[in-house]
């Protein structure tokens, strides 16, 4: 009689190990196999090592200031008091160019960019279908003066808090690049370049969860209310279950921003 209890009392601990832990036993051993040889990790390989672009020439420079010749001087020191197709015509005709047709000049946009509390000049020209002269004037000492110049395929042209974001598509039709400018005390200089969300004028920004309602989770009630019910809520006031500032949210994203008119 000893000896047999003293077996069973060595198979009970047996029996009460965690099923978890004899299925993980019996896993680890089955599971494993042989992929093969890991790949060998080797630095990158860089092509034509020897050979580097020249540097970037004076009018390659966004930033570049130039005055625009056959223009008079601007004693308010303000581009409001300019004409701004006089300008664009001028500042072509000073690269030897052919002056643009006036339908391949967007309305003109003037915001102060350079800091000194003087609106500028924002202007487009469209060549063609798809590319597009992005410029920026202003008035150095009563001079027109070119302080950004850049050729670009404009997908957006945003200003915010003093900078100056020009959004380009990329090859990938969800993201675009975004070159962001800012008046860096004497020049436009480049501030940032980043990729972001493509954005449409239907689809300004990212949707969000809180477009529709969440469904109700909780299942209906089936006994007669013990209250009456309260009346509805006046207009204006969200109904429960909603977010408060869901419409606002959606009223700005769908709202077009206008620019500052002339």
């Amino acid at each position: 009689m000893r000896r047999r209890r003293r077996s069973l009392s060595a198979v009970l601990p047996l029996m009460t190990l965690p099923p978890l832990a004899l299925a993980a036993g019996c896993a680890g051993v089955a599971g494993l196999h042989d992929d093969g040889r890991a790949r060998d990790v080797k630095a990158p390989l860089a092509l034509w090592a020897d050979r580097t672009p020249a540097p970037r020439v004076r009018d390659e420079d966004p930033g570049e200031q130039r005055a625009v010749p056959g223009l008079a001087r601007v004693p308010s020191g303000t581009m409001k008091d300019t004409d701004p197709m006089a300008v664009v015509r001028a500042d072509f005709a000073a690269d030897g160019d052919r002056p643009p047709a006036p339908d391949a000049v967007r309305s003109p946009v003037f915001h102060d960019l350079t800091d000194d509390g003087s609106p500028d000049l924002i202007s487009a020209v469209d060549l063609d279908a798809r590319a597009s002269l992005l410029r920026v004037y202003s008035v150095r000492k009563q001079v027109v003066t070119r302080v950004l110049a850049m050729r670009a395929v404009l997908a957006g042209v945003e200003l915010a808090a003093g900078h100056l974001a020009v959004r380009e598509p990329t090859k990938d039709p969800r993201y675009v690049s975004v070159t962001d400018y800012v008046w860096d005390g004497g020049r436009m200089g480049l501030w940032d370049l980043t990729l972001d969300d493509y954005r449409t004028p239907r689809n300004p920004l990212p949707t969000t969860a809180w477009s529709t309602p969440p469904p109700s989770t909780s299942p209906p009630s089936t006994s007669p209310p013990s209250t009456p019910p309260p009346s509805a809520p006046p207009s204006g006031t969200p109904a429960s279950g909603t977010p408060a500032r869901a419409a606002p949210l959606l009223e700005a994203a769908t709202r077009p921003e206008s620019p500052e008119s002339p």
